[in-house]
Formats: C-alpha cells, sequence, structure tokens
C-alpha cells in the first residue's frame, strides 16, 4: 500500500513539473518590434539609435540604425529567457568595428552595456533601450 502511494506522488510530481515547464515556455519573451535609445557622442552630439528586432521561433534576427541612415543587420543574436545578446559591424575609414551588445530585457525595455574597441582599447558603455509602442507610429495616436 505504502509503495503505490508513493508511485502515485511520483507520476503526480512529474504531471506537475510538465505543466509548470510549458506554463514557463508560454511566457517566453519576445523582442519583436522597433527599440530606440540616445546617447551622447564623443563631441556631446546626441544619437538616437534605432534597432529593429524580430522573433521567429528561436532564431532573432534585426537591424540596427543610427549614424546617419546606415542600416546595418546584426549577427550573432540569441535570446535565452530575458538575456538578449547581438554584434553589430560596421566599416570606418576602411576599418572594421564590432560592437557587442548585451542586455536583459524587462516588459517594453532593454537594459545592458555594449562592448567595443577604440583606438586598441576595450571600452564599454551603458544602453538602454525603449520599445516603440504600435500607437505611437499611428499618426492619429494619442
Amino acid at each position: 500500500m505504502q509503495r503505490t502511494s508513493i508511485t502515485q506522488l511520483a507520476v503526480c510530481l512529474i504531471f506537475a513539473s510538465s505543466f509548470l515547464a510549458r506554463a514557463a515556455d508560454d511566457k517566453k519573451v519576445d523582442p519583436s518590434g522597433t527599440w530606440k535609445w540616445s546617447a551622447t557622442g564623443q563631441n556631446g552630439q546626441t544619437r538616437e539609435t534605432t534597432l529593429k528586432l524580430k522573433l521567429d521561433g528561436e532564431k532573432l534576427t534585426g537591424t540596427i540604425s543610427g549614424r546617419g541612415a546606415e542600416t546595418t543587420a546584426i549577427a550573432e543574436a540569441k535570446l535565452k529567457g530575458e538575456e538578449i545578446s547581438f554584434e553589430v559591424t560596421r566599416e570606418f575609414n576602411g576599418n572594421k568595428v564590432t560592437t557587442k551588445y548585451n542586455g536583459k530585457t524587462s516588459g517594453d525595455s532593454i537594459k545592458g552595456k555594449m562592448e567595443f574597441e577604440r583606438r586598441g582599447q576595450p571600452q564599454s558603455r551603458d544602453w538602454e533601450a525603449k520599445r516603440e509602442s504600435a500607437k505611437a507610429k499611428e499618426p492619429n495616436a494619442k
């Protein structure tokens, strides 16, 4: 009799953990959309950056723009839970420069660090992006 109770308890625990795992998958973060942030450059100018992300199953893709009208595809994009990372490689004066972005999503915000090299020295900066709402894009939105 005691062995049957233990077996029943084990079966119940397996079903419960399976249910909880499915519930966690249902709440997976979807960073798809348009994200914007501003940063002050070396010369004091404020630059706005726009990041467009798309999550298709497990594959995260996107583009980033700033520095004029230049739009660049992101690479090595990953989403693990709330953690997001990607790289952007641009060319300046014949040199390729890669910036690595890491951040944590929380609702309509991503906060993190960007890492790059300047004159052979590693540099990092904080970045915080806000998701642009669909209403903000509508011409008659209030």
